[in-house]
């Protein structure tokens, strides 16, 4: 997820010998590059549908992670906010470099922007800030109880810390580096994880290589060792989803995206060779990530580096998809409702995980004698009578996804734009 919107980047105007220049390439120098907020949006809505079905035990498969090794196309969210944070990263700093600033004040631009966004997911994390459901072993807990209850086993990171993280880490190890020392920091550390997850033995078990979903491994042992088992996601019993180890790779991710937008912003070359030189990069590192599955399984939960070059890889050629659509042919008539999600994200990622906590977990109704989420009512009272099963989780997934792309028009209308 980018946590600014993409500085204007004005693709270059046909050489003026040129007898054959559309009218619309002509105006697109003077535009910004909207396949990338729209590459954004598609994102966003896509994580909004995969985050909110009606029931989570009614899924179709494409809409569920894969259990561990492997991937489906709902796995191909996370690694695009990251690449995309890398490319905006990038434009982002470059064109601050380029009015004037100093490197000093770049540096803290990026601290101080990843740190903001580790804050906010922790502040999400904990919302409501106290313990909703009761306090374990404390009948009349009061509110004091829950209180510190929810701080105690408050989940340290997730996926804005990630991003936040990410992105600090990512932004400081590229700023105002050369192309060539980039490149050999991405190895660096696609190679060095590589070797963490498979020659380092996990301290006090001798298990060597992440393999085994329910194993003690390197990556549970630190996120238990430093974080403490409080404070770990609550649906897993050794490790973080978006742990400490594997941040290595999402890390990675986001250079990806660093060297990404180095080649989109170079604007010496014709946008559509820009284009093609994206693409056939991102179907190289598809190629090459399915290549080293066979050795390093792609697996999201640990961001193998696997994982990481696959899924750079697909979002490379997704988003020269958009640019060739968008920028070279001028097919913008679908682009409208991915604009509207694109340049707000941190808005739809933040209000519609406050929403979904409140319906899915805090507030509840009374249903057939008992007190339920009101989520759940309203699906089994409204979706469920209408379609199949799998079918009404679905609807109630794209209802929240239209819920909030009305929400989202109302700010977009007025130009409010959330930014970090």
């Amino acid at each position: 997820m980018a946590t600014t919107l993409a500085p204007p980047i004005p693709a270059p105007a046909h050489d003026a010998g040129e007898p054959d220049v559309p009218a619309h390439s002509k105006q697109r120098a003077r535009e910004r590059l909207k396949s990338l907020d729209v590459f954004r949006g598609m994102t966003v809505a896509g994580m909004l549908l995969v985050n909110n079905p009606g029931t989570w035990s009614a899924i179709y498969e494409p809409l569920e992670h894969a259990p561990w090794h492997g991937w489906t196309p709902t796995d191909l969210i996370f690694p695009f906010f990251l690449f995309i944070v890398g490319i905006t990263t990038h434009l982002s700093l470059t064109e601050r470099a380029a009015r004037g600033d100093s490197v000093a004040a770049l540096r803290m631009q990026v601290i101080r922007r990843g740190l903001t966004i580790v804050l906010i997911g922790m502040a999400l994390s904990a919302f409501p800030f106290y313990q909703w459901n009761g306090v374990p072993g404390t009948p009349n807990a009061g509110l004091w109880d829950k209180i510190i209850y929810r701080v105690a086993h408050l989940r340290v990171l997730g996926v804005l810390p990630r991003i936040g993280w990410s992105y600090l880490i990512a932004g400081l190890l590229t700023l105002q580096a050369p192309l060539k020392r980039t490149v050999l920091m991405l190895v660096a550390l696609l190679y060095g994880y590589w070797a963490l997850l498979t020659l380092v033995p996990t301290p006090g078990t001798g298990i060597t290589g992440e393999i085994d979903v329910g194993a003690l491994t390197l990556q549970a042992w630190l996120d238990q060792l430093v974080l403490g088992a409080d404070h770990i996601y609550a649906g897993t019993k050794y490790w973080d989803p978006e742990g400490i180890l594997s941040t290595l790779g999402a890390v990675a991710s986001v250079i990806t995206g660093v060297l990404a937008g180095r080649w989109i912003a170079s604007r010496e070359r014709p946008l559509i060779e820009r284009v093609a030189g994206l693409f056939g990069a991102g179907a190289i590192a598809a190629v090459v990530g399915l290549c080293w599955h066979w050795s390093l399984p792609i697996n999201k939960n640990l961001w193998t580096p696997s994982y990481v070059v696959f899924m750079s890889g697909m979002g490379a050629m997704s988003l020269a998809t958009c640019m060739w659509l968008i920028e070279e042919l001028d097919v913008t008539a679908w682009t409208g409702p991915f604009l509207v999600y694109g340049m707000n994200p941190i808005l739809a990622f933040v209000g519609s995980g406050i929403m979904a906590r409140c319906i899915y977990t805090i507030f509840t109704a009374e249903w057939h004698g008992k007190a339920v989420p009101v989520q759940k009512v309203i699906f089994e009272s409204v979706f469920l009578p209408l379609l199949p099963v799998k079918d009404a989780s679905l609807l109630f997934a794209a209802t929240f996804v239209l819920t909030w792309f009305g929400i989202l028009s109302v700010f977009h209308r007025k130009r409010w734009f959330l930014k970090v």
